[in-house]
């Protein structure tokens, strides 16, 4: 391979890299801006912690958990390929990955990823889970939870053999937090008044809508790389292509959820637009690289339609997610995957059955997994705070400081 292709194919997939860490301050915008002030300082130290706790257990272990080099007669279900990381013979050269990036630049942007999950679980659990039970349950879910699912398809395993598709993480990244995201706020319950008497939801506004959506804009700007860097090269025609569908599946998965909820609702909610971009985006991710631009539209604006469903569906159900993240990542993401036997290159029945049967155990295994995490923390160390720090806020009980300090009265 040419060396100034190999060079451009490296420094693609490190923008790549750099624009999917450029996602976590997307999440935590939208986090804040989504919840009460009173909250803000406690949901940018999880997320904090997600990015950095995150990364660090990649290197120890994720890494070589999630490409353990499966080999024939494998079962590709577990394998472990050593701690920490180190690069192979040639893994600087155009002889690693087809020429595509180098060891380096491959560990960095799949330890992007690798947060993500938890990132979602912490908006759905927003206000009202302790710290150290939220820290401790992104160790064990960022560590082992997550490469193991992705073995299972990214690094050869079982999934990948059988032909199931998951082209940027619809199910792997979207659908394995939002499966958590699930479980977590079932245990957890809804929070001090988010449910009348009657049973009726009542709204907790955010106390930032302007962050919130600069918060939807940096992700959908971040997705460039999320989904563009994931074709593994800096091919032209491929990555144009994503970047095109990633785009009009984000627009038509706004209007989708702007369409609906405006007929159901007779208002026009911002909140729902910004979700339905994400809903959209989730909703692509798993077939950006198979569909035209007329089909992402079609899955897009169908994503729309489904946050708008989600959210009535979450409410109706007693429980309690503050920005939407099960409705977004775990119902699109389903969506997105199973879309993947509808429409594109890959569409029929055949491939529509192996897309079932990855999300089905995929989730079965993600919410077993959690559920037993999650339960043990219950039982051991509880994982709400108590009444009073949850209306008094979590950021001076938990951190001892106000994240808008009103220095005038100093």
């Amino acid at each position: 391979m040419d060396t100034g292709l190999f060079t451009a194919n490296n420094v693609w997939m490190m923008l790549c890299t750099a624009l999917v860490f450029f996602m976590h301050t997307g999440f935590a915008f939208l986090e804040i801006g989504l919840t009460r002030q009173k909250n803000t300082i406690n949901i940018l130290f999880k997320n904090i912690f997600i990015i950095t706790g995150g990364l660090l257990l990649y290197y120890a272990f994720g890494f070589n958990l999630m490409y353990p080099g499966f080999e024939d007669g494998d079962a590709g279900f577990l394998k472990f390929a050593g701690f920490g990381i180190g690069a192979p013979e040639g893994g600087m050269t155009p002889d690693y990955a087809d020429g595509g990036y180098t060891w380096w630049t491959d560990f960095l942007f799949q330890g992007m990823f690798a947060a993500t999950a938890a990132t979602i679980v912490s908006g759905a659990v927003a206000e009202r889970i302790k710290i150290g039970a939220f820290m401790l349950f992104t160790i064990v879910y960022v560590g082992l939870v997550y490469p193991i699912v992705g073995a299972w398809k990214w690094g050869g395993g079982f999934l990948d053999s059988w032909g199931f598709y998951d082209f940027a993480g619809s199910t792997l990244v979207h659908s394995v937090g939002g499966w958590a995201a699930l479980v977590a706020i079932a245990l957890l319950g809804a929070r001090y008044g988010k449910f009348g008497e009657d049973g009726k939801p009542k709204a907790i506004p955010g106390h930032s809508i302007p962050m919130a959506t600069a918060g939807v804009l940096i992700l959908w700007l971040g997705w460039f790389g999320f989904n563009g860097g994931s074709v593994l090269s800096a091919d032209p025609a491929l990555t144009s292509l994503v970047l095109v569908t990633t785009s009009l599946a984000a627009a038509a998965g706004g209007f989708g959820a702007f369409f609906l909820s405006t007929l159901l609702y007779k208002n026009l909610d911002l909140t729902m637009f910004l979700n339905g971009i994400l809903g959209g985006l989730v909703g692509i991710t798993a077939g950006a690289d198979l569909m035209s631009p007329n089909e992402a539209v079609v899955i897009g604006f169908i994503a729309g339609l489904i946050i708008v469903g989600g959210v009535a569906l979450i409410d109706r159900l007693k429980l309690d997610d503050p920005v939407g993240a099960v409705t977004v990542h775990l119902i699109c993401g389903i969506w997105g995957t199973l879309a993947v036997g509808i429409f594109g290159d890959k569409a029929g029945a055949g491939q529509f059955l192996t897309q079932l049967y990855g999300v089905l155990i995929i989730g079965a295994f993600c919410v077993i997994s959690a559920g037993i995490i999650l339960g043990a923390l219950k039982a051991i160390m509880g994982l709400r705070v108590s009444k009073e720090e949850e209306v008094e806020g979590l950021d001076i009980h938990e951190h001892g400081m106000d994240a808008y300090p009103d220095f005038m009265n100093e």
